[in-house]
């Protein structure tokens, strides 16, 4: 069921823009070499004390990841253990004004915008609508939403459902700012309707680093504390950027620095977080020159990550500098990994790296005692992600940095409970402890594994499945090729997007469309027991409480708890304990402790600064493989085929973001004001394609099958990334992305590994 369609489909017509390319010419300024400081306090404060006002915002920012408070709606980074009081970072603060903000998106605004003309606004423009503020729904033909009441939509969503062929005609997607108790709510609701179909943002993001490490060490968690990165020896931080994407985590490689690690930054692109970070909490990040960070930099070819590493592996092993008492007692299939040898003129040619900067880097990880690899999206989004993950936890094994004090494996995630979501059964494939649920509420949840996001969109578009639910997130903006997903979405019977604020998926509805607005993390949350609170997990696997404090922007609202408990009561009836768990969230973490392994006592725990989820490898090195070791991987290393004429694309975030959610028109950091249609290229290049600076391309990808996508008009910006090598942001570059390009064994589409040709606009 979760195989993909494998026939032809030839691209629908192109949709309508989703911005206006002619007006997008932003200012280009040389990149910065500093992250945060003093710019990143006075945006942050801009933002976070501007929609919601002074009074909310500053309550707001009070309160966002203290013990008393709300966990930020952003990253997963963890907390540590002493808090300051201002515990966040610019892009929370910003996360936190798109949220709080006292702009509303009512039933007078759907009323004066139709659905095709915010069709034609920009990402930017429709979320600064902002809050929805009450149920809306598209009728059949209509262009317009209007209003609806709850009971209404609940009894009209039952109705679409319960009138499908079968249950996996539904499609029930997750964003992973989700709750554990709303994830843990939403898969029983699922499963108890009859169907696996569970795909979520985990599906986009980390699909590569759960299969990698699952078949690897065990479990699909990274093995670290934030305690082990502050004690490492050595952080080697490959395919990501922190200084953007995990600001607070630039404190924690500041902490490191001080108690004498050193750090390896591998990126194509240099990033200011990774160079120099003046932290606005100290003086000398006020004042002073910053902190200096990575202490060597390498500008590897996209794609290049997979050879670099079985060079590094090949260079530990001749030397001898493996750790011989952890490889028998711990792992197996050594000798099949041994006997890999590294070919270097392949291997240099991947890379775009010097045999000299390799060697280098191996006698960093030869000299360590306590090795810490981070990673995000930058090494997930390849059609080799798997390998490539699998040939970094082969060079961990090989000195035994798996359950040692400072070392480990940390794949970085990005939504801030995405991990909990996973945790608590938001998954296509039913998680192991499926028979305790059946057990726990008397159900029978179907065998075969459900749809991940790709074959969601796959089965959408072909007429396999007929209604789709995401609950939180922006599906239309997160997936790959646009015009396909959007003509799947419209294809839909019933659309149902549980939101807070207006998004990409709104304006590409089913033949009946729901707009269901729910409770943000900042606010106050009241049930007939009283004031409630909801739990997430972080990178690390701290789970902690998270408390609004902030009144909710409408009466209308629902929690996202209370949404799917009165769905469930008009979709099943009182067989489960829906109107319970409305009532109370204590009795949803109840059922969870009863089904989850690692919850008991999950009340008690959680209440004060949480506890730490077991991890086998982590606590132990005990490996729940089938032979019960850490198995080494035997992949040939391979690099993206890239014709002459062509460059390899990889789309990235602006600072200016957070995933989907555009916050404003500047990258600050990449020397970018007032815009977001650019592509940055090596200077040398555009001189060998005859292409100058910023003159305007379209973007045209190239597959195996012979089908192109283009996306228009894209300012060329000279930059210092690898040869042979662009970059530019989605959701911008999506279009661009075939839906039957993803990784192998992970199905995540390769949004860091697209063959384009650049042409000169409007040809």
């Amino acid at each position: 069921m979760s195989a993909i369609h494998t026939g032809r489909h030839q691209p629908p017509e192109r949709p309508r823009p989703m911005s206006t390319p002619e007006h997008d010419d932003p200012s280009v300024s040389a990149p910065k070499r500093t992250a945060a400081g003093i710019p990143g306090v006075v945006t942050g404060l801009r933002y976070a004390l501007g929609k919601p006002g002074v009074t909310r915002g500053a309550r707001a920012l009070l309160r966002i990841n203290q013990a008393d408070g709300f966990d930020c709606p952003g990253c997963a980074w963890p907390e540590p253990e002493h808090r300051s009081t201002a515990e966040f970072c610019e892009n929370g603060a910003k996360a936190i004004a798109e949220e709080a903000t006292r702009n509303q998106a009512d039933a007078g605004f759907f009323a004066e915008h139709s659905i095709s003309e915010l069709a034609t606004w920009t990402d930017h423009r429709l979320g600064r609508a902002g809050r929805i503020s009450r149920p809306m729904v598209r009728r059949p033909d209509s262009d317009h939403y209007e209003a609806i009441s709850w009971n209404d939509a609940f009894a009209l969503i039952a109705e679409q459902l319960t009138g499908l062929d079968h249950p996996d005609q539904a499609v029930f997607y997750t964003s992973g700012r989700t709750s554990n108790e709303a994830a843990f709510c939403y898969q029983l609701l699922a499963r108890a309707f009859g169907t696996n179909n569970l795909p979520d943002c985990s599906n986009y993001c980390h699909e590569s680093s759960g299969v990698a490490l699952s078949e690897t060490i065990g479990i699909g968690k990274g093995s670290v504390t934030l305690d082990d990165i502050h004690q490492a020896d050595l952080l080697v931080i490959v395919g990501q950027n922190p200084g953007t994407n995990h600001p607070r985590m630039l404190t924690a490689l500041e902490k490191a620095k001080k108690n004498g690690a050193s750090i390896l930054a591998i990126n194509p692109m240099p990033e200011a977080g990774l160079l120099n970070f003046k932290n606005p909490q100290t003086p000398r990040g006020v004042l002073g020159g910053g902190t200096p960070l990575a202490d060597q930099f390498l500008r590897i070819k996209l794609g290049g990550d997979h050879a670099l590493f079985t060079a590094i592996g090949a260079l530990l092993r001749q030397r001898g500098a493996i750790d011989t008492a952890f490889i028998a007692e711990h792992t197996s299939g050594y000798d099949d990994y041994a006997d890999s040898t590294v070919d270097w003129e392949f291997t240099t040619a991947a890379t775009g790296l010097t045999r000299d900067e390799i060697e280098a880097a191996a006698d960093r990880f030869a000299d360590s005692d306590a090795t810490i690899v981070c990673w995000a999206m930058g090494l997930t989004q390849h059609t080799e992600a798997v390998a490539t993950i699998q040939e970094i936890v082969n060079v961990q094994l090989l000195r035994g940095m798996i359950g040692r004090p400072g070392a480990g494996l940390c794949p970085v995630r990005g939504h801030s409970n995405v991990q909990g979501d996973r945790t608590m059964g938001i998954w296509e494939v039913p998680p192991p402890w499926i028979p305790a649920l059946e057990s726990e509420f008397g159900i029978e949840v179907p065998a075969e594994a459900g749809y991940h996001a790709v074959a969601a969109i796959d089965a959408m578009r072909d007429g396999r499945a007929r209604v789709f639910i995401g609950l939180g997130g922006n599906f239309a903006a997160a997936s790959p090729d646009t015009a396909v997903t959007e003509a799947a979405l419209r294809q839909q019977d019933l659309t149902v997007h549980i939101s807070t604020t207006l998004n990409r998926s709104h304006v590409v509805p089913g033949r009946t469309g729901l707009i269901l607005p729910v409770l943000g993390r900042t606010e106050v949350d009241t049930q007939a027991a009283g004031t409630q609170f909801v739990t997430v997990e972080d990178s690390m696997s701290n789970v902690h409480a998270s408390r609004g404090r902030l009144a909710p922007v409408s009466p209308y609202l629902l929690s996202e708890v209370a949404l799917i408990s009165r769905l469930g009561t008009a979709l099943l009836g009182d067989t489960l304990p829906w109107r319970e768990f409305e009532a109370d969230y204590r009795a949803v973490r109840q059922h969870i402790a009863a089904v989850v392994p690692g919850f008991d006592d999950y009340e008690h725990r959680v209440r004060g600064t949480g506890f730490t989820l077991p991890h086998p490898p982590r606590d132990g090195r005990r490996f729940t493989t089938p032979d019960g070791k850490a198995r080494f991987s035997h992949n040939r290393p391979t690099a993206p085929q890239v014709p002459a004429g062509r460059l390899l694309l990889q789309s990235l975030r602006s600072h200016d973001q957070y995933n989907t959610t555009i916050y404003g028109l500047d990258d600050r950091y990449r020397g970018i004001k007032g815009g977001r249609r650019v592509v940055f290229c090596n200077p040398d290049d555009l001189t060998e394609l005859g292409i100058a600076a910023d003159d305007h391309v379209d973007l045209v990808s190239e597959w195996p099958d012979g089908e192109e996508r283009r996306a228009e008009r894209f300012r060329v910006v000279p930059y210092p990334i690898a040869a042979g090598c662009a970059a530019t942001y989605f959701p911008e570059a999506n279009p661009l992305v075939a839906l039957s390009a993803t990784a192998k064994r992970s199905n995540t589409p390769v949004s860091k590994a697209i063959v384009v040709r650049l042409e000169p606009a409007g040809r």
